[in-house]
């Protein structure tokens, strides 16, 4: 899943870019308040890692005007400022969760798993629709019982699809969920991925819809 990382501490954002790409997460990272809320207003992330403490506009105000803007994705504040009036303060701006620096990778990992869940209304972090299975913090996918090895790719563009299962996504929104800045992306590549999920799992468990993308069959192998 792609993700916003706005920090503007350099080693900081680098490590957690990288611990965090590690973890199968697409990770677009801005050091500035001005070019978080431009990139949130521009793209559909799953979830936004947001700094208070940001030159150029403060944390706060970004996400002021993002719930403002009716924008609900969903944001988990990372900042030094432990007081309880400042999270009280962030929570009540629109934050779905408060996180002290310094953070555990893994717990971060975690907590923004959990957001992404309970933004599309999924109670448990597996994944399950019709005989297949995903495990996200695993990284692991089972189709009627049995493991299935995927690429890294083929289990990104299966996670997205799961995660809107019964929604037609198409070429575009899979590739702007599946791939960070910098990432050169043939024309072909999302075809031929879901091509190679079709061969490894069943024909029918992404179906096309002609004319506007793929979609996740909901009951495959059922």
């Amino acid at each position: 899943m792609r993700i916003l990382l706005a920090e503007d501490d350099s080693m900081l954002g680098d490590g957690l870019r990288a611990g965090l790409r590690q973890m199968g997460f697409q990770v677009d990272w801005v050091r500035d308040g001005v070019a978080a809320e431009r990139e949130l207003r521009a793209v559909d992330y799953a979830a936004a890692v947001l700094d208070l403490g940001l030159p150029g506009k403060d944390g706060m105000e970004v996400l002021q005007a993002l719930r403002a803007a009716r924008n609900t994705t969903p944001v988990l504040v990372l900042t030094a400022r432990d007081a309880v009036p400042d999270r009280i303060r962030g929570l009540d701006a629109g934050a779905d969760d408060y996180v002290l620096k310094p953070v555990d990778l893994h717990e971060l990992a975690a907590r923004l798993r959990s957001l992404v869940r309970r933004s599309h209304g999924v109670a448990q972090d597996m994944l399950q629709a019709g005989a297949l299975s995903l495990d996200p913090s695993a990284r692991q996918v089972s189709w009627m019982g049995e493991a299935v090895p995927l690429s890294t790719r083929e289990f990104d563009l299966l996670h997205t699809l799961m995660r809107s299962a019964g929604r037609v996504l198409s070429r575009e929104q899979l590739e702007q969920q599946m791939y960070s800045w910098g990432l050169e992306v043939e024309s072909n590549t999302i075809e031929v991925h879901i091509h190679h999920l079709r061969r490894k799992l069943q024909a029918d468990v992404i179906q096309t819809v002609r004319g506007v993308g793929y979609m996740l069959n909901p009951r495959a192998g059922v």
